[in-house]
């Protein structure tokens, strides 16, 4: 996935592993506040238009199970963690499962009682 993003647009894969991108403000107590709408200058609305066009990347490549999993998302960095989350590990569960029916492949016999 991570190739397409970049194949794409290079940048898109900086907007899924960056903080969420939403426009943000000082205010008079000097915190961190979303900036208005109305207040949006060009830099803001292309930065929104990136994060956009990632999470239609990732959202495109998914089946309906997976996007269950993302579709409370609100941006594409949550969505790219989300998927990241819900992977992890497969790779150790499928040796294992592999192991335990390997496992049980060498010690089949059959029963005394059973016929053929």
């Amino acid at each position: 996935m991570e190739d397409f993003l970049m194949a794409d647009d290079y940048e898109l894969l900086t907007i899924v592993n960056c903080e969420p991108q939403t426009p943000i403000k000082q205010n008079g107590q000097n915190e961190t506040v979303p900036k208005e709408p109305s207040k949006f200058v060009a830099a803001d609305f292309r930065m929104m238009e990136k994060n956009a066009k990632a999470k239609e990347i990732l959202i495109c490549g998914l089946g309906h199970d997976e996007y269950n999993k993302i579709s409370t998302c609100s941006n594409a960095k949550e969505i790219w963690y989300a998927l990241q989350n819900a992977h992890k590990g497969i790779n150790q569960v499928k040796r294992s499962r592999i192991e335990l029916l390997m496992k049980n492949y060498e010690l089949f016999s059959m029963n005394e009682s059973k016929s053929v």
